[in-house]
């Protein structure tokens, strides 16, 4: 196994999360393993897992219970099979909002106390959980997105408490890019986690799309912010999330995914390549404190009806030319 990196010391994060289109038992397959080969020689370094636990209206976390004592392949092998190869892994735990009430999981809130105690109750103990049967993972999210949650600082700084006595991993959670000066526990983690999908405002050039060097006046503002809170808060910073899908907006609104069954554009598709492109470029320049990047997404096998796909020859590419080159310096 590897020595256990920082997000503020050592390589960059060149990071890919690999996602699910089941309940998560890809991440326990020989499938998994030869994606981990394929991104490897892409230039990727660190990878992510996303388990899911379900949500109900009335504050309910709904997960799959397993034997402490001997938990599930799909957690234990990903990160073995990261460890053999000299990468590193980071756990983040998502829950699904879908079904819910709630649009997106940073509307998840609860009037009724005794739904949102509920809440508390079943969220932290399958966080627990999960940094318990994850424990020799590298990096560990103990929040994905809960922007309405953030001002329960007393429940934050026990539950980070709780998963530090579970796990030697770093510690972070994964702000909305528009919520990471809100959260008031950045000094109990390791390091500020942002879900990067910030609007680039740039005007349309040729081909349909921004130019580059507009492009990379768009991101100033925002760098600019997290730096001040970098500074401040003494964390360095990295994009837990940080993807595009290929759509006519995707500067202007990268939280969105395209819909399925959707061909692409050829400015869609060549969008796409110009975010991540400046992206990666702005991920170069700001490395001091801005530690790297999780791109959203991958998944093991054929996955034509996903959104947010980057297995594409174009990006694949694009990944190898810059992540790739910079490992083989």
């Amino acid at each position: 196994m590897p020595p256990r990196p920082t997000v503020g010391s050592g390589e960059l994060i060149h990071g890919m999360t690999i996602s699910t289109q089941t309940s998560g038992r890809e991440w326990g397959s020989d499938g998994f393993e030869a994606e981990l080969d394929r991104l490897q020689a892409l230039g990727i370094n660190w990878v992510a897992i996303h388990p899911y636990a379900g949500l109900r209206g009335d504050g309910t976390v709904s997960v799959r219970h397993f034997d402490h004592a001997a938990p599930p392949t799909w957690l234990t092998r990903p990160i073995a099979a990261a460890h053999a190869r000299g990468m590193h892994i980071l756990i983040k735990p998502h829950l699904a909002y879908w079904g819910s009430p709630f649009e997106w999981r940073g509307a998840i809130v609860f009037l009724d106390p005794e739904d949102d105690a509920r809440f508390w109750a079943g969220f932290c103990q399958w966080t627990l959980d999960l940094a318990a049967a994850s424990k020799d993972a590298d990096a560990f999210c103990v929040g994905t997105e809960l922007e309405l949650q953030t001002s329960r600082e007393a429940e934050w700084r026990a539950l980070i408490a709780g998963v530090r006595a579970r796990t030697k991993a770093h510690l972070s959670y994964a702000a909305n890019w528009d919520g990471v000066e809100r959260v008031p526990f950045w000094d109990a983690l390791d390091a500020i986690g942002v879900q990067a999908y910030f609007p680039l405002l740039a005007p349309v050039g040729p081909g349909g799309i921004p130019a580059a060097q507009d492009m990379r006046e768009a991101w100033a503002p925002h760098l600019a912010r997290l730096k001040a809170l970098s500074e401040s808060t003494g964390k360095p910073v990295f994009f837990a999330e940080l993807g595009y899908d290929r759509t006519e907006a995707a500067n202007l609104r990268p939280w969105e995914g395209a819909p399925r069954r959707t061909d692409p554009t050829a400015a869609a598709a060549a969008l796409q390549l110009r975010c991540l492109q400046v992206a990666f470029e702005v991920l170069d320049e700001e490395s001091a404190w801005l530690r790297g990047a999780f791109l959203w997404k991958w998944f093991v096998g054929a996955s034509g009806r996903e959104d947010f796909r980057l297995d594409l020859p174009a990006t694949r590419e694009l990944l190898s030319g810059t992540w790739g080159a910079a490992q083989e310096k």
